[in-house]
């Protein structure tokens, strides 16, 4: 009995180690939960301003947007291209979380970013 009881705390412990180590740290300490918020940040498609995406403007979006497609070194596609795949990819990644009033906003930025670029 004294071994099954082993057996089963040894097999707990496997258990507990397997599920904590899917867990990564972010700086704050807190578990980075979204594979897409890294993207975000640390995408070699475009540099962001921060809090691009909460701003209620979208013409100040798609400008921002454009901006750092232009002067990023690090993006491989065209600047029109990864400035609107990164703002595709926050809408597709927010899903049905997205407020409507917040994705109106966004939708409206992408037809702005297809303004600037001269691709209406």
């Amino acid at each position: 009995m004294a071994q099954e009881a082993a057996k089963r705390t040894a097999a707990k412990r496997k258990k507990t180690a397997r599920q904590s180590a899917g867990r990564r740290k972010s700086a704050g300490g807190k578990a980075a939960r979204y594979w897409s918020n890294r993207v975000t940040k640390e995408s070699n498609a475009l540099d962001l301003e921060s809090g691009v995406f909460t701003w209620n403007d979208p013409k100040r979006i798609a400008a921002s947007l454009g901006r750092s497609a232009l002067e990023s070194r690090r993006r491989k596609a065209e600047p029109y291209r990864s400035a609107l795949s990164m703002l595709v990819f926050y809408i597709n990644r927010a899903g049905k979380n997205l407020p409507a009033g917040r994705r109106r906003t966004l939708e409206r930025a992408k037809t702005e970013l297809r303004r600037q670029f001269g691709r209406e």
